[in-house]
């Protein structure tokens, strides 16, 4: 009987409830979107419309962004900074937590594709951002 209530007590704390699911992902989610649109923000002023001159496109529309966030450059670095690298710490205690949990299959969700190329996206534009200008 001791022994049929500790397991599953144990189940219950290894599976997190869906809510709780949810929540780390869209917390992950909104880290990495804020990261990339500080990491967005501190590149645009010299390493994105640099890049597209390059590719023969044009960037006179990232103007009116570089103009309020160069003076912001460094700040919106560290921001970057900070949010990628947090989002990458919820997403990597998320998964962890789903391969502990028994009987659970731990697919790849189409959040978790999104996150990592939202975080791989703001890393190269942070780095960009912060050696280009």
């Amino acid at each position: 009987m001791l022994d049929e209530r500790l397991s599953k007590m144990t189940d219950e704390i290894r599976d997190p409830p869906p809510a709780r699911e949810t929540a780390k992902e869209a917390g992950a989610l909104l880290l990495a979107v804020g990261g990339l649109a500080a990491a967005f923000g501190a590149a645009s002023c010299c390493a994105i419309p640099g890049l597209l001159g390059g590719l023969g496109l044009s960037s006179a529309w990232l103007t009116g962004i570089a103009i309020f966030t160069a003076p912001h450059r460094i700040a919106l670095v560290a921001a970057a900074v900070i949010s990628l690298v947090g989002a990458g710490a919820v997403l990597a205690w998320y998964r962890r937590a789903l391969a502990c949990a028994p009987d659970r299959a731990c697919g790849k969700s189409a959040v978790t594709s999104l996150v990592i190329g939202f975080v791989s996206l703001g890393v190269v534009l942070t780095i960009a951002g912060y050696f280009f200008a």
